[in-house]
């Protein structure tokens, strides 16, 4: 079952969080990870966004390889890139099995 990493984040220094991204998006590729939504202001369509934050979505096969990437060297060393860069709030999920498509 495919589990999510979710990002509300807000760049305080984008040379420094440049920097964090470089390193974060080939541990997440080498952990089997993708990009569904990357540094994207959403657009609220209830409650408020702050204008301020940015969203990303990454999906990774399962809740396991997710904990596997968070916990990689490779990561540590882009957690330790982005010190004073952003701050974030970062959570997991995990998604449910493929639904049958409903006959209309």
């Amino acid at each position: 079952m495919p589990a999510y990493v979710i990002v509300e984040a807000e760049v305080l220094d984008e040379k420094a969080a440049h920097a964090y991204r470089a390193l974060a998006e080939p541990s997440i590729r080498l952990y089997g990870g993708r990009y569904l939504i990357q540094g994207s202001v959403p657009e609220a369509a209830e409650g408020e966004w702050p204008p301020s934050r940015v969203a990303t979505v990454v999906e990774f096969p399962d809740m396991d390889r997710l904990r596997q990437w968070y916990s990689s060297a490779e990561y540590g060393k882009a957690k330790a890139a982005r010190q004073g860069a952003m701050n974030l709030r970062l959570l997991f999920a995990e998604g449910t099995e493929e639904a049958e498509e409903i006959p209309a």
